[in-house]
């Protein structure tokens, strides 16, 4: 039996399977727009694991699946054996056994390593504590739509170092591009943790100004992650002069887009006037959430199609 294809981290894909993927994407994108069915899917199911609450993976997931012409079930861990203790490697048998792909976002990056050890089916990384990987995708696709390639281009995160701003790094890696990230003291990038392979596309600025200044995209997440919640009264001490506002987009370059993975909290991490304003993306960066998905899953089940989106 042939081993499935994961994907868990941003770094789990080359350049060369981003490049068809962003292609197929738009591809896949175009004909929703059209109303045209595409059904490659046909008869597939997806099972989607949710530890963790979520609008816009449960959505973006279910629907891309049933418009690949598939099926998707939705299992809650309070609603099931894994939240009553049974081990995740059983688990990951008997659900692989009668499904074909399985999305799981849970908190622990090693949950969801060792499920896909023990998968029959791909895996998809929906979300854990330490990445992100099909938001980064979904934002990217974005980025490429509004202004072309990303490779060579300048990113600046502002905010807390989170499993976002990890997969931002590890994009950067791959596709050759410079992440600036300003943290307040205390919560810098854990290049380890980010699973890095080395700094050349990544540096640290203390003052958020400095690390806006001529960039391409300006983005950022909320302060407090789930998970995080107890700490939310001195994230909201630690993090008040890390707001994107108006100011630090005046200093990136005049056509910077200003990116959010949302939810978002305006008045905290980002003013209303910039996520509202006229260089925010961040509503089709939401929609894109689906059709990068769709390409992610037709491509790690039936692989590569040729001709359609060359």
């Amino acid at each position: 039996m042939k081993a499935p294809r994961h994907y868990l981290q941003f770094k789990d894909l080359t350049r060369e399977e981003y490049d068809y993927l962003f292609a197929r994407t738009a591809w896949l994108k175009e004909r929703f727009k059209r109303y045209e069915p595409h059904h490659p899917l046909f008869d597939r199911t997806l099972v989607m694991i949710f530890e963790k609450a979520s609008t816009r993976t449960r959505l973006s997931f279910e629907a891309g699946m049933q418009q690949l012409g598939g099926s998707a079930i939705y299992l809650n861990t309070r609603d099931s054996q894994l939240g009553r203790g049974e081990p995740v490697e059983d688990a990951a048998q008997v659900i692989s056994r009668m499904s074909d792909m399985v999305m799981i976002r849970t908190f622990e990056q090693s949950i969801i390593e060792r499920f896909a050890e023990y998968s029959r089916v791909p895996v998809i990384n929906g979300l854990t504590n330490e990445y992100h990987p099909c938001q980064i995708l979904a934002d990217i696709f974005t980025f490429i739509e509004h202004r072309g390639p990303i490779q060579g281009k300048t990113v600046a995160w502002v905010g807390d170092s989170n499993n976002v701003c990890n997969t931002w790094l590890q994009a950067a890696e791959v596709l050759d591009f410079q992440v600036r990230v300003s943290t307040p003291p205390g919560y810098e990038v854990e290049p380890e943790r980010a699973g890095l392979i080395g700094t050349g596309h990544f540096a640290h600025f203390s003052d958020p100004m400095e690390a806006c200044r001529g960039a391409d995209l300006v983005t950022t997440d909320v302060w407090t992650s789930m998970g995080f919640e107890a700490e939310n009264e001195e994230r909201m001490r630690d993090f008040a002069d890390w707001q994107v506002d108006a100011d630090m987009m005046q200093v990136a370059n005049p056509d910077a887009v200003f990116m959010h993975c949302l939810p978002a909290h305006r008045g905290e991490e980002v003013s209303a006037e910039v996520i509202d304003g006229p260089q925010s993306v961040v509503w089709d960066e939401a929609e894109n959430r689906l059709h990068v998905q769709k390409a992610l899953m037709e491509y790690l089940l039936i692989g590569k199609v040729e001709g359609d989106c060359a």
